[in-house]
């Protein structure tokens, strides 16, 4: 009898280290899974870039503000032909001057058309990037800019002048005719195309 219960202790102590092994290899199984399905979504959006993750946050960046507007389809395809899609959603801060259908309207006649031809890409991400400055500009910012006398510097690579009209702001001709904040910054809606001025 005494023989018999080490005997049964071995084949115990057997029995449950190939449970705690077979559990702990279930476990490995299951945690690398997720991680592998996690990894794959994640170079899928890096390769489409950050413009293309979905953003569920209460406030829109200043990609998706523009996508939802109905007023701004000329410019959303304009940024798409432009590949500049990426810089409207970067972490910022930065204020986005966004002409709108109307302002796109005011330009000659074929002047949209043949910015959006493929051999003019360059051209137009340049002309894009007059309408964003890198910087954090609520009205009251651009109001101290206007006293001050300074011009807002753009992500092209120009200056330009910012002044006051009555309680109409103006900038780079353009004037405001509204104003939204955006999780990345600021967007003013503007009713003509800021032209570079190279």
């Amino acid at each position: 009898m005494m023989k018999s219960i080490p005997f049964l202790m071995m084949i115990f102590l057997l029995i449950s280290s190939s449970v705690l092994i077979g559990c702990k290899d279930n476990t490995n199984d299951e945690s690398e899974t997720p991680a592998t399905a996690d990894e794959t979504s994640n170079d899928a959006a890096s390769n489409r870039g950050q413009a293309f993750i979905d953003d569920d946050s209460a406030t829109p960046n200043a990609l998706r503000l523009a996508m939802d507007s109905e007023d701004h389809t000329t410019l959303v395809a304009a940024v798409e032909a432009a590949g500049v899609e990426n810089s409207l959603v970067n972490v910022g801060p930065l204020t986005v001057f966004a002409p709108t259908n109307a302002a796109f309207d005011k330009l000659p006649d074929g002047t949209v058309e043949d910015l959006l031809k493929p051999e003019n890409k360059s051209k137009l991400a340049y002309i894009l990037k007059n309408h964003v400055a890198p910087s954090n500009y609520p009205i009251d910012m651009l109001e101290k800019n206007i006293e001050k006398g300074r011009t807002l510097y753009m992500a092209s690579g120009e200056n330009v002048d910012v002044s006051k009209e009555g309680d109409d702001i103006i900038v780079g001709g353009a004037k405001i005719i509204g104003t939204v904040k955006v999780s990345n910054g600021w967007v003013h809606v503007v009713e003509d195309v800021i032209l570079p001025k190279e």
